[in-house]
């Protein structure tokens, strides 16, 4: 059985690597938060505040994909695997 994706699901899973995104934009450009003289209190509030948007968009498209999986009776591995390779590798086949 071919894995069916929907745009719902794509576009959970492109708001949660984009949010992972900022998380390593940010420690990227901060540093590393144990160098000496560390972060300041505005880093680590910007940090922490990315790092929780990240948490609940990997959690919106988790539970998407669990309730899609469930829904439509696929492998739930297989389709997050297509979910993922279908945002990170457009052009692909994840199935």
């Amino acid at each position: 059985m071919a894995i069916e994706l929907n745009d719902d699901l794509i576009g959970l899973q492109q708001a949660a690597d984009d949010a992972h995104a900022e998380v390593i934009r940010l420690q990227e450009e901060c540093g590393r938060p144990t160098r000496e003289g560390g972060w300041t209190d505005e880093q680590h509030a910007a940090w922490n505040a990315a790092a929780a948007v990240w948490r609940e968009k990997a959690g919106e498209a988790q539970q998407a994909v669990t309730e899609h999986a469930k829904a439509t009776g696929q492998d739930r591995g297989k389709l997050e695997a297509a979910v993922k390779t279908a945002v990170r590798h457009p052009g692909q086949t994840g199935a």
